[in-house]
């Protein structure tokens, strides 16, 4: 059963549960408008309604936040902080899309992204003149982001057939692979060096090499790659996806085509990562194999896990708190010391909260919203 028969499904019994409304017999034409209007004014108010209930408070004080922060922050922290934190977000979003709904992690996202960034330098423009191509940076965005996905749908088409520890292995397997592969290849890939000089694009006079600019761009893809996995968790896609996490055999029984479904899952997030690592290029001005080497792997699964792998938003939360201990913990330890307190920072959280920094948050809330117990007042004598 596919989704669309899912949903053509759930529409009939919908349609069918639905009380029918007779339209009261009218021979006027004010008649006829009226009962249009009438009948019609339910279901406006039942959409209102829904996008109220979505939208609270904490959403309106978090996009005016984010929107306002690069006109009161420094450059530095526009830059530095915010946008680099975005683009991280996203591609630990494509992780979290795959690990929380999909249950399936893989360690092959950030090879999406660097993917992603070295087919930016190679189709477009960059220090390296010999094998860069020089297309529009249009041209060559479009081109590196449908390859990525296409990278990526094979990489879960080659991983998907296995679960837990063999998952990760293979995508482990295939991120170091492409490592030395791009750090031995100097015919496409220039070896060690990568390429430099891969500035972001100018579009109608704007600069996006400014921090504020580019920061802005990077909201605007991580608000989309937000709004779109949130849609897509609600929809039968991800309704099924889900299903499959939790029970693939059961729902290979209803129907369901777990391996297509799981294959469609990474090229989702393969879609979100390469937008990540377009921006990732963007932002550093050039990609080498170190951009896609292990550690980098591990550090998006960190920043997932860090944040909660069962909210979408939870990914920009890491993001921020690595980013943030990525710039400023050499103030208080020597550089090379910095995967030891990133490591620390993780297992604390873990150890106190399986569901990261958000399920810390949950966890507080709750107690403070306990009602304490009153101890009565002992007899006086």
């Amino acid at each position: 059963m596919s989704a669309s028969q899912w949903r053509r499904a759930m529409n009939s019994a919908a349609t069918a549960a639905a009380p029918s409304r007779a339209a009261p017999p009218t021979h006027s034409s004010r008649g006829r408008a009226a009962t249009a209007a009438a009948a019609d004014a339910p279901a406006k108010v039942f959409w209102f309604e829904r996008i109220g209930a979505r939208v609270k408070a904490r959403h309106v004080v978090v996009l005016a936040a984010v929107l306002l922060y690069p006109f009161l922050a420094t450059p530095f922290f526009t830059y530095q902080i915010g946008a680099q934190s975005l683009a991280l977000g996203l591609i630990a979003l494509s992780l979290t899309f795959l690990g929380g709904y999909g249950g399936m992690v893989s360690l092959a996202q950030m090879t999406v992204a660097g993917l992603a960034g070295y087919l930016i330098a190679i189709f477009g423009t960059s220090s390296v003149a010999a094998i860069s191509l020089g297309w529009p940076w249009w041209l060559a965005v479009v081109f590196a982001l449908v390859v990525a996905t296409v990278f990526a749908a094979a990489v879960g088409w080659l991983s998907v057939r296995t679960e837990g520890i063999y998952t990760i292995m293979i995508t482990l397997a295939i991120g170091v692979a492409f490592f030395y592969l791009a750090q031995q290849n100097y015919t496409l890939f220039n070896g060690f060096g990568g390429f430099s000089k891969v500035a972001a694009p100018e579009l109608f006079g704007v600069d996006f090499k400014e921090p504020v600019p580019f920061y802005f761009a990077a909201l605007a893809c991580a608000l989309a790659g937000y709004f779109l996995v949130k849609h897509l968790v609600r929809a039968p896609f991800g309704i099924a996806l889900q299903g499959i996490r939790e029970n693939p055999r059961r729902m290979a029984s209803l129907g369901f085509h777990v391996t297509a479904h799981r294959v469609a899952a990474y090229a989702v997030s393969g879609l979100l990562a390469a937008i990540g690592g377009v921006l990732m290029v963007w932002y550093n001005g050039r990609i080498s194999p170190g951009t896609a080497n292990l550690a980098a792997m591990i550090s998006i699964l960190v920043i997932a896990v860090l944040g909660g792998m069962k909210h979408p938003i939870g990914a920009f939360i890491g993001a921020v708190v690595y980013v943030l201990l990525q710039n400023f913990a050499i103030d208080l330890f020597v550089r090379e010391r910095f995967n030891l307190v990133i490591g620390g920072v993780f297992l604390s959280v873990v150890l106190f909260s399986p569901d990261g920094l958000l399920g810390l948050w949950a966890m507080l809330r709750s107690r403070l919203a306990r009602p304490q117990p009153s101890h009565p007042q002992r007899r006086q004598r």
